[in-house]
Formats: C-alpha cells, sequence, structure tokens
C-alpha cells in the first residue's frame, strides 16, 4: 500500500524531506566564493550536477538567498571543491549559518589555496576543484539554480590513475535524507552494451 502525497496540499518543510530522502545519493557542491568586500565564503550544497559538456558547466542550486549565491552574484565566480570523507565534520561545520561576513574557512579551520582563474580561494586538502565563472542563474521558487562555465580544473596528481580520476582514492561525501550522508561503499563496473541492430 502506498502513502499518497500532493505536494499542492502539503507544506513545503515536509516536501523538501521527502524529496531530499527520495533524491540520493546527491553529490555535493563544496562551493568556495569570495564577497564583494574580499571575504571569502565556503559552503557545501547538495543540489549539484554538471549541466553541459561543451561547453563544461555544472550547477549548484541556493535554496533561498544563501551567502554563496550573494557572493557568486557580486564577483561572477566560485569554486566547486570535491567534498571527500576525510573532511567529513569540516565539511559539515562549514554548513553553519555563521553571519554574513564571517570566512568558514576560518571559522571552520579549512586551509585555503588561491585559484589559477578565478579569486575565490580553492579548498588546499579537496582532490579535485573545478573554478567556474558565472554562466548564469535561474530562479525557481524559493531557489536559484547557478550555472557555472569551467574554465579550470586543479586535480591532485596523488589521487589520479592512468589519467583518470580514481574513485577509491577522492573517496567522495554524498548527501542522504534527514542528517545522513553517504560514504563511498562497493563499486560495480560495467561496461555499456552498444545495440547490435
Amino acid at each position: 500500500m502506498r502513502i499518497d502525497v500532493d505536494p499542492s496540499q502539503t507544506d513545503p518543510t515536509s516536501v523538501y524531506r521527502l524529496l531530499t530522502a527520495t533524491v540520493v545519493p546527491r553529490p555535493i557542491a563544496w562551493v568556495s566564493t569570495v564577497s564583494a568586500d574580499g571575504t571569502d565564503n565556503l559552503a557545501p550544497h547538495s543540489f549539484f550536477t554538471i549541466a553541459s559538456v561543451n561547453p563544461p558547466v555544472v550547477q549548484f542550486t541556493s535554496v533561498g538567498r544563501k551567502d554563496s549565491l550573494r557572493n557568486v552574484e557580486e564577483t561572477g565566480a566560485f569554486v566547486v571543491n570535491l567534498a571527500p570523507e576525510g573532511l567529513f565534520e569540516r565539511i559539515n561545520a562549514t554548513a553553519t549559518d555563521f553571519p554574513r561576513g564571517t570566512s568558514e574557512f576560518d571559522a571552520c579551520g579549512v586551509e585555503r589555496e588561491p585559484s589559477l582563474r578565478v579569486k575565490a580561494p580553492r579548498v588546499a586538502a579537496s582532490p579535485v576543484a573545478l573554478e567556474c565563472e558565472l554562466h548564469s542563474t535561474l530562479r525557481i521558487g524559493d531557489s536559484t539554480v547557478v550555472f557555472g562555465r569551467v574554465v579550470h580544473v586543479a586535480v591532485d596528481e596523488a589521487y589520479m590513475t592512468d589519467g583518470h580520476p580514481e574513485i577509491t582514492r577522492m573517496r567522495p561525501l554524498t548527501r542522504l535524507g534527514r542528517n545522513e550522508w553517504g560514504t563511498l561503499g562497493g563499486v560495480r563496473e560495467i561496461a555499456r552494451v552498444p545495440y547490435q541492430g
């Protein structure tokens, strides 16, 4: 027997909880930005994916008007840092609703390094950083989808195998429902089946 839910007749918080517990696992964009006055910001966003390959564009969604969104609008740039399992507690700490003007890098003890193409810093201990220039934004309801053109990719060579980022070395975290996070479990490999028509 199924439980039927009509989103138009259900409070938004319950709909949010249902969606985030169902659309799982979600990769995490650990987004670093800098404000117009030079204060950097770091926050995890679990509504994140690739939007285009040519040109290379990634997207993340800001639910509400968070500092990440404001900074991207002010400066036109951001960095998506891969969120590895080894930095679990610090990643979670950067989700704290600090007052605007607080640097999560400093407040949470996250080491930064300069980016090559954008002003926003990278997370020094992140295996992969995607430096992005703002492509566009799209407002949908209470959220804003941010599209960023990837202008530079920085990969720590220790995480590469045969010129390819190695998933078992990167060990990316994912978000699930409630306060649940996912770690890398078993990895299965299978080739796509070509059509033989």
